[in-house]
């Protein structure tokens, strides 16, 4: 757990939105060793776009959905449609990926717990040129 003598107030920078190899746009608004148990990241998928299938070691990730339409696949479940107000729970080591519809982007925020570290990333597309199964980072 993390002491804190004082409250902390962050406010990320939009320039510091980039494009992750996945296929969205990530702002981290939250990633810090001091705090372990928790990050969050702002995402942002193109209209009609959909991320590679990927999965996270040892993380658990909520999708809390802000704006847009899109399909969450998750699993072998069958795909869920995703609204404004949804969240999704991805396990750790489960495959997933999200596509958004083509009207408008998909803006959701990405929470993990433990705290997103990119050896824990698995990139699974099987689209992918390079070997299956490759961790891949951000």
């Amino acid at each position: 757990m993390v002491s804190v003598a004082a409250p902390i107030h962050l406010r990320p920078d939009e320039a510091d939105e980039y494009f992750f190899e996945e296929g969205c746009y990530i702002l981290e608004l939250w990633n810090s060793a001091a705090d372990p148990a928790l990050s969050i990241a702002r995402v942002r998928l193109p209209a009609g776009q959909k991320t590679r299938t990927h999965r996270l070691h040892h993380t658990s990730e909520r999708y809390v959905i802000l704006q847009g339409s899109g399909e969450a696949r998750i699993g072998d479940a069958p795909p869920v449609a995703v609204n404004p107000g949804d969240v999704v729970l991805i396990p750790p080591g489960v495959d997933q990926s999200i596509s958004s519809s083509k009207g408008s982007d998909l803006l959701f925020l990405a929470m993990c717990t433990p705290r997103f570290e990119r050896h824990n990333y698995e990139n699974r597309d099987p689209a992918d040129q390079g070997e299956p199964g490759l961790p891949r980072t951000r």
